[in-house]
């Protein structure tokens, strides 16, 4: 590669969650403007579908990919540890192999870009001279939230959960006590004092990066800009340089799922998926079961086995499992809807699906990833969130949005029932609330691709911070020379 060419490093903490939008992240650089990247990837030894991620398909290579090797925290960790806690461990005690990796490299990166669980390597960027940004794979909303939730720790006695009033963040929509982040849930456990940790650690680079852009979030974008109150806390430019997501797979040999749903009328089918994490109880699933039986709509049905703990069980897991039929759906129902749907074991090829005409709408858990394939494909949602800060997109989705439907009661509160399920699923695809959405989501889908063509402001947005990314490098050698 070209030596001159601006050379940044970005370093991803483990899951397939945040692994997609850094592998997206990098290639959107190296493809659109020349710029030579390396990504450096903490990994862990229990994903599958990670490892896959991390071997791209034979031809050209976009991009240079250096795994982390995986850290062992077994003796830091016990039974109760929340899945962020354990992230910021894992994360933690891969620094110095993150070190040693860029002290290694010849020539040394320029920049350094950590996603949102890697700020305490930003001390790394700095011992070598190199300018540091934030990439938050998330919303606006959700970055507001997370670097004002230290002045929040100050002004709040009690649980944030607890509250009569919504959470105010100046300038931006306020937080309702049951929306609020999965580490704001309980302020005695450790992954909360982790994310106040994150929430300074956001405003110490030189630059936040957002998985978003100005038409979809234009008041939460101005606050974290310019609000007198909030400006202060954040400190750092902000970058809007999205949507980036997951881009569709070159044609190959279609699969039989691509072929059954060629067969299908025009936006006739759901799609049903919890992301690469996501899981539910066994009384859930029954219930989701009975629900799309009885919507008698076409549906695809990524399924996994029962959970037993968290509905994040499966972040480090993805792919991982025993495939076949699964023997916890309600008895027969494979064989009374074998004409209707597939339900497909684990995994499957999401982005694919969603762009398919035949698809009429997604219910999903409301990780931002999915979001943005659904929106990016034109494609209504059933906001299902389950972890992380879904309960946030879900509300945006609904009701500033108005392309998502949702259970009255959170599904991680009560168990959502068939009639329910039923009846959200008829909304979606055959109500005139539906068709409503249907037309919301497709002007947002147009709006996203204005975004992303040059010219456009997260195509301009991604050369501002380029130039300031470069700017910054040269002017800390001239320092150091």
């Amino acid at each position: 590669m070209d030596s001159k060419k601006l050379h940044i490093a970005i370093l991803a903490s483990p899951g397939l969650g945040h692994l997609i939008p850094v592998l997206v992240l990098g290639n959107r650089l190296a493809s659109f403007h020349d710029v030579k990247i390396t990504i450096l990837v903490i990994t862990t030894t229990t994903s599958q579908a990670e490892s896959q991620m991390l071997k791209p398909p034979s031809g050209e290579k976009l991009v240079d990919i250096l795994p982390i090797p995986p850290v062992d925290i077994s003796h830091l960790i016990d039974a109760n540890t929340k899945m962020v806690t354990q992230l910021c461990i894992m994360v933690r005690e891969a620094l110095p192999g993150v070190r040693s990796t860029i002290a290694g490299m010849k020539p040394r990166p320029d920049v350094l870009i950590g996603d949102l669980f890697c700020t305490e390597a930003f001390p790394i960027a700095t011992e070598f001279g190199m300018p540091k940004y934030l990439y938050v794979p998330s919303t606006a909303w959700f970055t507001a939230l997370t670097t004002y939730c230290p002045v929040l720790h100050e002004q709040i006695d009690g649980q944030y959960v607890d509250q009569i009033e919504p959470l105010k963040i100046p300038g931006c929509k306020s937080v309702r006590p049951e929306d609020v982040v999965d580490p704001m849930l309980d302020r005695n456990d450790q992954q909360y004092r982790e994310y106040l940790r994150h929430g300074i650690g956001y405003t110490l680079g030189d630059g936040i990066l957002m998985n978003t852009w100005e038409d979809l979030e234009p008041i939460s974008l101005e606050a974290l800009r310019k609000n007198e109150s909030l400006r202060p806390v954040v400190k750092r430019p902000v970058y809007p340089i999205g949507p980036l997501r997951k881009p569709i797979e070159p044609e190959g040999p279609k699969s039989e799922l691509i072929k059954w749903l060629d067969m299908q009328p025009n936006e006739s089918v759901i799609f049903v998926s919890f992301g690469s994490g996501g899981t539910l109880s066994a009384q859930q699933i029954t219930e989701l079961a009975w629900g799309l039986e009885l919507s008698q709509q076409r549906f695809i049905w990524v399924v996994r086995p029962p959970t037993k703990g968290g509905a994040d069980e499966s972040f480090f897991t993805s792919g991982s499992g025993s495939d076949g039929t699964p023997d916890y759906l309600p008895e027969g129902f494979l064989t009374r809807t074998k004409k209707t749907g597939l339900v497909e074991p684990l995994w499957t090829q999401q982005v694919e699906i969603l762009n398919h005409p035949s698809v009429g709408g997604f219910l999903s858990h409301c990780g931002w990833n999915s979001t943005l394939e659904s929106i990016t494909s034109g494609v209504p949602m059933i906001a299902w969130p389950l972890y992380a800060e879904q309960r946030l997109n879900a509300t945006m989705l609904t009701e500033e949005l108005g392309i998502a439907v949702r259970p009255e009661v959170l599904p991680t509160k009560k168990v959502v029932v068939r009639k329910e399920i039923e009846k959200m699923v008829r909304i979606v695809m055959e109500y005139k609330e539906g068709k409503i959405m249907r037309d919301k989501v497709r002007k947002l889908k147009i709006s996203a691709e204005n975004a992303l063509n040059k010219g456009g402001s997260s195509y301009n947005n991604m050369c501002d911070l380029l130039k300031d990314a470069e700017m910054s490098s040269k002017s800390l050698k001239s320092m150091s020379d």
